[in-house]
């Protein structure tokens, strides 16, 4: 599988654990000049914004490369554009998790980085 249906699968997979564990999906793949977010759902109050990493080759050790200061600047810039466009959203808690999907491992990091990359 090439590595975009690789990242799909993921973001399907994790998705569905999301929403398994009670979160509300409100949007996949958002776009903006400044970057994309794969998933943003909603925990209760707290708008979670997802990060998914699909890897057949890269282990949870090496996620400090594929989510490096400026890929975690880019995916808080594109939040931001999205709560603007989306002003109902402007009052919850922001939450920026990562999902990490391996072969036969699943890692969710909730609160994986902060606005102050």
């Amino acid at each position: 599988m090439n590595s975009a249906g690789l990242g799909r699968k993921g973001e399907e997979q994790a998705a569905a654990a999301l929403e398994a564990a009670g979160m509300e999906i409100i949007a996949k793949n958002i776009r903006s000049r400044q970057g994309e977010v794969d998933i943003v759902a909603i925990d209760k109050d707290t708008i979670v914004f997802v990060e998914v990493k699909a890897w057949s080759v890269y282990g949870l050790e090496d996620l400090q490369y594929g989510l490096n200061a400026d890929k975690r600047r880019r995916i808080i810039e594109t939040a931001k554009y999205f709560l603007s466009v989306n002003r109902k959203y402007n009052r919850m808690a922001v939450r920026f998790d990562v999902i990490l999907i391996q072969e036969n491992s699943f890692y969710h990091l909730a609160s994986a980085f902060t606005e102050s990359v």
